[in-house]
């Protein structure tokens, strides 16, 4: 009776409604748990599903919008957004979007832009999947064991990468910002990292977060959580300017973006949370492993469209959906193992 109103109420069948609300659940542990937005999963598919593109791209970006605000909520809960360093993150990367924006213009008067995104966002995908996912099977902590002590940490204790340690030494330039996890910092850096990953943003017409969290850890030095953290809050502003401006022009469908959220609900706590109990090496595995098998979907999706081959457009949909299913599932997995460690521990201590 419930299903049968609602699904009136939205013009959706309740299969449908269904479909919506188990996605809505994967793509928020996914976005909850990595601090990036749903955009690539959500877009594709409903492009796929026959909705036209303007819909597509406004109802997606509806639903980052709200699932950022869950996301953020339980973050800020944990102590894991840094308003600071996000703030300063959206001044330069709302610069860096705009020139994005205009080389993608550019671009299209000479008649390279689709192929020229296509490549660049497959080498993104993959180069920083091969860079986070190598950096964290080298790690100390990359045998899996001690999810929990990890977890426990302070957020000073988190290692620094050498990268952002040594561009921390060499570029002094000030003023200084200080960052949560005892994290000292130039602001130019800080704004050098935004305006690039701002850039890449519009370039590649994409939220960016997965572009935005590997930087705040490797350039900017920030504790994976945080990184995590404020890389949804961020999202929350660049979302929400979205979801106006595409909902001003009718192209977003409350259809589509209300069992999405329904479902993302649940997904972003638990995805937010699971980020308390998996060590940092754990999501770093995780985060590369989901952008190495998203740069060969895609991969796999441009030359099916470039030979003209549907079934390859359609594989290259089914791997990046399946893989986000596989690692949400790993996500919760891996929580509840070390939950169940962790209270193993206590247990006899407790005797």
């Amino acid at each position: 009776m419930i299903s049968d109103t609602l699904g009136g109420t939205l013009g959706a069948s309740p299969e449908l409604l269904a479909l919506f609300v188990g996605f809505g659940l994967v793509v928020g542990i996914l976005f909850g748990f990595f601090g990036m937005g749903g955009s690539f999963l959500v877009t594709p598919a409903l492009l796929m599903m026959g909705y036209p593109a303007r819909v597509a791209v406004g109802s997606g970006m509806a639903f980052v919008f709200g699932t950022a605000v869950i996301a953020t909520l339980k973050h800020h809960d944990l102590g894991q957004v840094d308003y600071k360093l996000g703030g300063i993150m959206i001044a330069g990367t709302t610069i860096g979007i705009e020139v994005g924006r205009a080389s993608v213009f550019y671009l299209e008067e000479m008649g390279l832009a689709g192929g020229i995104i296509s490549v660049v966002y497959v080498l993104l995908l993959g180069g920083v999947g091969l860079m986070v996912t190598r950096d964290a099977l080298n790690s100390d902590g990359g045998s899996g064991g001690g999810h929990h002590d990890e977890a426990d940490k302070d957020l000073s204790e988190y290692e620094i990468p050498d990268i952002a340690k040594t561009i921390q030494q060499t570029v002094r330039i000030p003023p200084m910002v200080n960052l949560r996890g005892d994290v000292t910092v130039s602001l130019w850096v800080i704004m050098a990292v935004a305006f690039a990953t701002g850039l890449l943003s519009g370039f590649l017409g994409v939220g960016g977060g997965f572009i935005r969290m590997p930087a705040m850890i490797y350039a900017i030095g920030a504790p994976v959580p945080v990184a995590v953290g404020t890389d949804l809050f961020e999202i929350v502003f660049s979302g929400g300017i979205g979801s106006y401006l595409y909902g001003q022009g009718g192209g977003v469908d409350l259809g589509i973006v209300v069992p999405l959220l329904f479902g993302s609900a649940l997904g972003a706590r638990i995805g937010s949370a699971a980020t308390s109990v998996v060590d940092a090496d754990g999501i770093k595995i995780y985060f590369g492993g989901m952008l190495l098998a998203g740069a060969v979907a895609v991969g796999v999706g441009e030359v099916g469209s470039y030979l003209d081959i549907e079934i390859l457009e359609t594989i290259g949909l089914v791997l990046v959906l399946g893989a986000a299913v596989v690692v949400a599932a790993a996500v919760v997995y891996t929580s509840l193992r070390s939950l169940r460690a962790t209270r193993s521990q206590q247990t006899p201590a407790a005797d």
